[in-house]
């Protein structure tokens, strides 16, 4: 029985990578994503249905969907089933991160701006993902790594997300950039590291290291527990707003 439980998480763990590969470019044959990860159809089909009921995919038919929301959790259980998370992450799109960020801090009540682009201390930044809810902004960095990182590396990480941090905060109001904190009296930017499975370490510098699956919690409770957090405040006075406008 054990033997044959092995077997059966082997089986669903190859369907799983096949179905992220073939849908990476749009909907796919059901037969295709058979012939590619062969398992007989009698097979797959019971591991399809179950994929189905656990949100991963859509069945249409003959056709396997798989939205951006699905394909960021199929790759999270590819990696539960002992597929290698450098191989599943290859598989994901760089935006499927970003876009799956982005709906997480939508269904919380956030404002959303993706790929913020700004000058600041004669340097050119970037955020990743950027989400307003008065009196928060959290600045998300999606990071695609698909090995196991070194606390070296992910502290070089975690610092050059609070650096984007700092200088974004720094920086507004920018009459180049509509942000909607500058229309507050004041605002506390949060920096945060979003990764596909949950590191070692949640928390480097007072800074969140999100898996990505626990991102819809992480965006609703973050109001609870800013004060624990790395934060920048801002107070934006009226002459701000008039500037902005």
């Amino acid at each position: 029985m054990q033997i044959y439980w092995v077997i059966a998480l082997n089986v669903e763990g190859c369907l799983a990578i096949s179905a992220l590969k073939l849908t990476k470019e749009g909907p796919v044959l059901l037969e295709d994503v058979n012939k590619d990860a062969r398992i007989p159809s009698s097979v797959s089909c019971k591991l399809i249905r179950k994929m189905q009921k656990e949100d991963l995919i859509y069945l249409k038919g003959e056709m396997i969907e798989a939205d951006s929301g699905n394909r960021v959790k199929l790759a999270v259980k590819a990696v539960s089933l002992g597929a290698d998370i450098e191989h599943v992450s290859n598989l994901l799109r760089w935006q499927e991160f970003e876009d799956i960020s982005a709906l997480a801090l939508k269904r919380n009540g956030y404002e959303v701006q993706k790929n913020v682009r700004f000058k600041h201390a004669g340097r050119r930044w970037e955020i990743d993902v950027v989400g307003y809810k008065k009196p928060l902004v959290a600045c998300i960095d999606c990071k695609h790594w698909g090995k196991a990182i070194s606390p070296s590396t992910l502290s070089r990480i975690v610092d050059e997300q609070v650096d984007r941090t700092e200088a974004f905060s720094d920086s507004l109001p920018n009459v180049k950039l509509e942000a909607p904190c500058t229309r507050w009296e004041k605002a506390n930017f949060v920096p945060a590291v979003l990764s596909l499975i949950q590191n070692s370490y949640k928390y480097v510098h007072q800074v969140p290291v999100v898996a990505v699956l626990q991102l819809q919690d992480f965006t609703a409770q973050l109001p609870l527990y800013t004060q624990e957090l790395k934060f920048f405040q801002r107070t934006f006075t009226k002459l701000s707003h008039s500037f902005e406008n």
